[in-house]
């Protein structure tokens, strides 16, 4: 994998079946993408810029970015209840895709949501895309980093 970053749902739908294939080809245990703090600037979200291409570090995702993560056939995002409303809508399109788990943290706001995702690659992609789309409520051009495999 050499590339990071793409910005055109083309590209990003490849962007993710390449990390996915990555993630797997290292065996780690999970891969992160993010959407650009610039797209969120440019929607009025609150926003802050990946550090560098690759993010070697352990450090959470910063919550004001939107954030997929997927390891072990377990898709992993933090929303808030007006996007997890979204989700569950859009996890109908999907039907292989089910909740599997909602934590409410009492130190945050909002829920983290696992998702059980046994599918290959490509539907992976497909649904990760969507959630930046339908979900975080993202423009068709947002740019999504990988940032940790």
């Amino acid at each position: 994998m050499t590339r990071f970053a793409a910005a055109e749902s083309a590209e990003r739908r490849k962007l993710y079946v390449d990390a996915i294939t990555a993630h797997r080809e290292r065996e780690s245990a999970f891969l992160t993408v993010e959407a650009d703090g610039k797209t969120l600037e440019a929607t009025g979200e609150t926003a802050s810029e990946p550090g560098s291409d690759v993010d070697e570090s352990d450090d959470p995702p910063d919550p004001g970015v939107p954030w997929v993560q997927f390891g072990d056939g377990t898709i992993n995002l933090d929303c808030t209840d007006e996007e997890l409303d979204a989700l569950k809508r859009l996890l109908e399109s999907f039907p292989a895709f089910k909740i599997h788990d909602l934590i409410r943290p009492e130190e945050a706001e909002g829920v983290n949501v696992r998702i059980s995702a046994k599918a290959d690659a490509n539907r992976i992609g497909q649904f990760v895309d969507q959630v930046f789309l339908e979900v975080y409520d993202l423009p068709a051009a947002f740019r999504v980093w990988v940032v940790d495999i």
